[in-house]
């Protein structure tokens, strides 16, 4: 009767058969699957969060590294590069900071990645771990807020290179004039509009679609990208004309201003060093993600010394520094061809960076929370919509209040984050998850299921390291005129801060509640026989029960308790 009852088309091993053929399976990924009742019971499992299928982990190394690739090459990444010059640092000064950021940055990345490829898991589930199946919501909405405000920002990015393209009397006239009220003018307003509309066909083909992109459009972006860098060498009369440009800050300046900038470029990755898995749990392996990944470091120190050295370039030639590329191209006066060459190469490099490194996570987190109402197409909708009420135009502003204000603001938030997961991950339980329990969000004798859901440690950890960061965040964005001098410290190392602070602070107040945990008595035969909407439980079941929804809720028997 009971096997009658559970649905036949996969089954599913027993936990200690997984591990054992995992084990004895060549190569280090570990197959994961769950039965279809899942998708009756909770009613939070969608088929688009499972973990992948062998059949679905065909990334290498090389797609990693094409991905990666594709990331960097984009404007946000240039307009930072050629921040730092126009804060009044050197090219060489500004390098070294790029490449001494994405080194710090790679840790976390393969570290998190880890997971992902072992499990098949994405990052939506994977915090079910430390924060609870349902605390696993508060970092995944943060995490996918600060995914929509990028995703904002790179299509507003496409929109002015969109405005390039118009005669120049339309650009002049009255419908490019800013409304006070609005922040910028109807005609760039609709230029944005346009190009929002057309990632929308890219962002509905998927990832498979988004893969072929990436593989013809980063060479694309690349000679675009040494022709720009010809173009200025050329007119600066040489490499050495362009690298010309000394660093304007004194020593005591470039100090004060080194922690923020470290933070800004570390805090540029910080969202996609959290949502990794969302990715790596497509790789074919460990060795792909990792070879994939290291070579992050050498991509953006390669692409921001052009950056760097195109922005020093500007000041030769045009007497002052220009680190949007936006602004530059109108400069260049280069006739029609030119300009429509730059723009199909500044649109591939918006296209290629934001569906990848803004779309998918906040996707997965709407699958989370809502997975009867969302699939991935309708949830990277959902995403794109609530990008235009970031406002970017108010945003991609100055590069003080881009690099100060934005980048090191929500390194404040997803710093902790990082920490946490981390910290539980590999600290407190050695990279063993039980993956059917992070799927069982509605059963209290869950391992993952913690108070009600929540992960009391985690979710102190988080709020109290946010919560020392707002402070200096406050002061910047000129909302308190003063604070004390430790706050605006800690707020320019935001990103470091949150991190091990939280990873820290995680850790004593879990072995503090385990502590607590094992000095109680042991509880009862009843409640050590929670139901499990696992339709397999991993020691052994008693006769089967339903819930008011026709789910299977097995209860959950202990070795040392057999059932009656």
């Amino acid at each position: 009767v009971a096997a009658a009852r559970l649905p036949t088309k996969k089954k599913i091993r027993p936990a200690a058969d997984r591990t054992m053929a995992a084990d004895a399976a060549p190569g280090p990924v570990a197959s994961t699957t769950l039965d279809e009742a899942d998708d009756t019971g909770s009613g939070r499992v969608n088929p688009d969060l499972r973990p992948t299928s062998p059949d679905e982990r065909t990334f290498s190394a090389w797609d990693m590294g094409s991905l990666w690739a594709g990331m960097v090459v984009s404007v946000p990444f240039y307009y930072l590069g050629g921040s730092l010059v126009d804060l009044g640092m050197s090219w060489w000064q500004g390098l070294a900071i790029v490449l001494l950021a994405n080194t710090l940055v790679l840790a976390p990345l393969l570290l998190t990645g880890h997971p992902g490829t072992k499990y098949g898991v994405p990052f939506p589930v994977l915090a079910r771990a430390a924060f609870g199946v349902r605390g696993a919501h508060l970092p995944a909405l943060l995490r996918s807020l600060v995914g929509c405000g990028w995703f904002a920002i790179e299509t507003w990015i496409g929109g002015q290179a969109v405005f390039l393209l118009l005669p120049p009397a339309l650009r002049r006239g009255h419908a490019s004039r800013s409304l006070p009220w609005l922040g910028t003018s109807p005609l760039q307003l609709a230029c944005f509009a346009a190009f929002w509309a057309a990632q929308l066909g890219l962002i509905w083909a998927g990832m498979p679609g988004i893969r072929r992109l990436q593989r013809y459009a980063t060479p694309v972006q690349v000679l675009l990208l040494a022709w720009l860098f010809g173009w200025a060498c050329w007119r600066a009369g040489g490499l050495g004309g362009m690298l010309s440009l000394p660093p304007r800050l004194t020593p005591n300046q470039f100090w004060r201003l080194f922690l923020p900038s470290l933070t800004a470029n570390v805090g540029s990755w910080a969202t996609v060093a959290i949502n990794i898995p969302d990715f790596t749990r497509h790789c074919r392996r460990q060795r792909d993600q990792i070879l994939g990944q290291a070579g992050l470091p050498l991509f953006m120190g390669a692409y921001t010394f052009v950056g760097l050295a195109i922005t020093s370039a500007t000041e030769v030639l045009f007497g002052h520094t220009i680190p949007d590329p936006i602004k530059l191209l109108s400069e260049l006066q280069g006739g029609a061809f030119i300009t429509l060459v730059s723009v199909l190469g500044i649109s591939l490099a918006v296209v290629t960076t934001n569906v990848p490194a803004n779309v998918v996570a906040p996707a997965n987190t709407l699958l989370g929370l809502c997975p009867s109402l969302f699939d991935f197409k309708k949830a990277a909708m959902a995403t794109a919509l609530t990008g235009v009420v970031f406002q970017p135009w108010r945003i991609y502003g100055s590069s003080e209040g881009f690099v100060k204000a934005w980048l090191v603001g929500y390194s404040a938030i997803l710093g902790p984050i990082s920490g946490i997961v981390l910290a539980d991950y590999y600290l407190l339980r050695r990279t063993v998850l039980d993956v059917e329990a992070l799927y069982c969000t509605d059963s209290p004798g869950g391992e993952y299921y913690y108070c009600g859901g929540y992960n009391p440690a985690a979710m102190a950890s988080l709020s109290i390291t946010i919560a020392a960061l707002v402070p200096g965040f406050l002061q910047e964005v000129g909302i308190l005129e003063a604070v004390p001098g430790a706050f605006t410290f800690v707020y320019s190392v935001s990103w470091f801060f949150g991190c091990f602070s939280s990873a820290l602070l995680y850790w004593v107040l879990s072995r503090v509640g385990r502590t607590k945990q094992a000095c109680a008595p042991p509880p009862s035969l009843e409640a050590r026989l929670p139901l499990c909407c696992c339709p397999n439980p991993r020691v052994g079941v008693s006769p089967p029960y339903s819930s008011s929804e026709g789910a299977c809720l097995l209860p959950t028997v202990h070795k040392d308790h057999p059932s009656p």
